[in-house]
């Protein structure tokens, strides 16, 4: 069976998250949702806004790709059956505080996914061990850190890093080539994508890729993008003062809707704090914003904002270029032409 996910419908409501990617490439868990399909199906998982119509009659009726695969969901499909009659194991994200909120049970059943039949490499005994849920690949490396798997697994990614004195617990998955600066404080359920640094207080927040938290500062219930760098000190709030609902800025409906008691930062790709940055809860920042001011940021933050200033684009792309190539990338045609079509839509 040919699969096709539907990344077009409810795109949206998931600013800023999906201004620079598909739904289906949302990290969530250990994996993206993109991923975590093709482990389960063997097949190369293409979405609607990559085919053209006459590609699409190849394929069944598109699945919506903010829904979490499951073997489950992939053997109704196999049988025709309807989503909504596996409610129970139906996981949506239709808001981009959903995917910290789900983080926990996607880090759980991504870890069984991807561990399964595989022997993890030795954990070096330098560090003190607690629970058995924990996977090393090849090239990790772990050293005087506790490792509190009791609560959650613990997944650590090739050639990733943890210094020395970190304390983790579990839920947790830090993905290849990352590293966590010494005496990092991690509290499940808290993934850190691909070539990412971490450190400070983190819990129960995703950072996609190629992203800093390198220094002192507490992240919390959040969720940044790729490319984004939160200066040292940078801290942000995940619960009001008053413990009442946190109000998120949804720029498709031009309001703000409730996101429940806890939400902290949700932030686009390219975007940088300033150190000593503090962000009040629920604040919405874009893409490619530079954040600067004095006192507290607004809760919500434009694409391409230079403090309370509009951000020059050519400014802008040179800024991010020094960034990409700091980690030995290069900004590419394709990036640059995105940019430039979120940037002249700016109203």
């Amino acid at each position: 069976m040919n699969i096709i996910l539907d990344d077009i419908e409810g795109k949206e409501d998931l600013y800023p998250i999906t201004l620079t990617r598909s739904i289906a490439d949302i990290r969530i868990g250990i994996l993206t949702i993109r991923e975590k399909w093709e482990t389960l199906s063997g097949k190369k998982i293409l979405t609607l806004s990559e085919v053209n119509q006459k590609e699409i009659n190849k394929y069944a009726k598109p699945f919506p790709a903010n829904i979490l695969p499951s073997s489950a969901i992939l053997a109704g499909l196999k049988k025709h059956q309807n989503v909504e009659n596996l409610k129970n194991d139906v996981i949506k994200i239709k808001y981009p505080w959903h995917i910290f909120e789900n983080n926990d049970t996607a880090i759980r059943k991504d870890f069984d996914l991807i561990t399964a039949k595989r022997k993890s490499k030795k954990i070096s005994s330098t560090n003190r061990v607690m629970g058995k849920n924990i996977f090393l690949e090849e090239g990790a490396m772990v050293e005087h850190s506790i490792l509190n798997a009791s609560c959650g697994p613990i997944f650590i990614g090739k050639n990733a890093q943890i210094m020395e004195g970190c304390l983790i617990r579990g839920p947790f998955a830090i993905c290849e080539g990352s590293i966590l600066k010494m005496g990092t404080q991690i509290y499940g359920a808290t993934t850190l994508g691909p070539f990412c640094v971490g450190g400070g207080e983190i819990k129960n927040s995703i950072i996609f890729g190629y992203s800093n938290k390198s220094h002192h500062g507490y992240l919390g219930d959040s969720v940044i993008g790729e490319w984004c760098n939160l200066g040292a000190g940078t801290s942000n709030s995940n619960i009001k003062n008053t413990a009442g609902n946190v109000k998120i800025w949804n720029d498709t409906k031009k309001e703000y809707l409730s996101a429940g008691v806890k939400c902290g930062l949700l932030m686009g790709d390219y975007s940088r704090s300033a150190i000593n940055t503090s962000f009040n809860t629920g604040t919405v920042v874009g893409i490619a914003a530079n954040v600067f001011c004095n006192g507290f940021p607004p809760t919500f933050i434009d694409n391409f904002s230079w403090g309370i200033k509009n951000y020059e684009f050519d400014k802008a792309l040179h800024h991010i270029k020094n960034w990409k190539e700091l980690k030995g990338h290069t900004l590419s045609d394709v990036e640059k032409n995105l940019l430039s079509d979120i940037y002249h839509s700016k109203k």
